[in-house]
């Protein structure tokens, strides 16, 4: 005899799921245009670059013209940054010949954020309309020949948060369903920003950033692990909004100050005062290659 409850039950779940995913895309698309309807209103119309700053790098923001600022905790499904300094603005106007959008602050996964609200910035700069990405973030060196204040031109990334900001099921309604990273930092801005580095005299490493959780930093023997398998500089960012800018098909390329120095065998103890201190002598570097960059693009 045939259960007719039990096959009751697998068609019930069977066509249950799709009315699930779809009210599951509806409610992010919904969110998505009430975050852009907000900003719409207050002139954040037509965006050409988006620049994502990090730690101690909200100082390059003050060479926006004409700026419309908002703070996060106005705008729509924003997340809120919780460290004091991330100022948790979002700022659009004139740089360079471009209309700019910069997040003064980003989010990070020791903050309690999970991956869909990290990157869900990303996403609003990209529906506004932004055509390029631009990040930066500050960062340790594994690699003993960098120094702090210095520059990584990121040219590829290891992820180890061991998590993707992709890992959703509804994923395919806002992109591919798989992503190739072979390039995820756009090749032709890399060489854009080597030139300019070049011209300007800045010293420029190239180099593998490796992403990690936080917010504790790495012991001896992590630091070494991470060096082993090819890592220049670590931090705590970046990579889950590279991948949803390639998930979007948003050129992206980034950059990490280097805050924390090390020897061969172990990284330099360090504290907030000594990353704050490293981004603020590296502002005037990136401050040159963001201009120069932006005009060229």
């Amino acid at each position: 005899m045939i259960d007719l409850r039990f096959h009751t039950g697998v068609l019930t779940r069977t066509f249950a799921s799709p009315l699930k995913k779809i009210k599951t895309v509806n409610v992010m698309r919904r969110q998505l245009a009430e975050s852009i309807s907000y900003l719409k209103q207050r002139g954040f119309e037509n965006p050409e670059i988006g620049i994502v700053l990090g730690s101690g790098l909200s100082e390059v923001a003050n060479l926006i013209a004409n700026p419309t600022v908002e703070d996060y905790r106005k705008i729509p499904f924003f997340p809120l940054s919780t460290f004091d300094f991330h100022p948790g603005k979002l700022i659009y106007g004139d740089f360079q010949g471009k209309r700019i959008i910069v997040m003064q602050g980003r989010f990070h996964l020791c903050e309690g954020h999970d991956l869909i609200k990290i990157t869900y910035p990303i996403r609003v700069m990209y529906e506004l309309g932004i055509e390029k990405l631009l990040v930066s973030n500050a960062a340790g060196a594994l690699n003993p020949c960098y120094r702090k204040g210095e520059i990584m031109l990121i040219t590829d990334h290891i992820n180890l948060q061991i998590r993707s900001p992709l890992a959703f099921k509804d994923m395919a309604a806002f992109g591919k369903s798989f992503v190739t990273l072979n390039q995820a930092y756009d090749r032709d801005i890399n060489k854009k920003i080597v030139r300019i580095a070049e011209i300007q005299g800045i010293e420029l490493h190239k180099g593998v950033y490796v992403c990690m959780v936080g917010p504790q930093l790495q012991t001896p023997a992590e630091f070494r692990f991470l060096r082993s398998i090819g890592g220049n500089a670590v931090g705590m960012s970046t990579v889950p909004e590279v991948v949803v800018a390639n998930h979007l098909g948003l050129p992206v390329a980034g950059i990490s100050v280097i805050a924390q120095e090390c020897s061969e065998e172990e990284p330099e103890a360090v504290d907030l005062d000594t990353v704050l201190a490293a981004s603020k002598k590296a502002i005037p570097h990136v401050i040159a290659l963001f201009k120069n960059l932006v005009a060229s693009l």
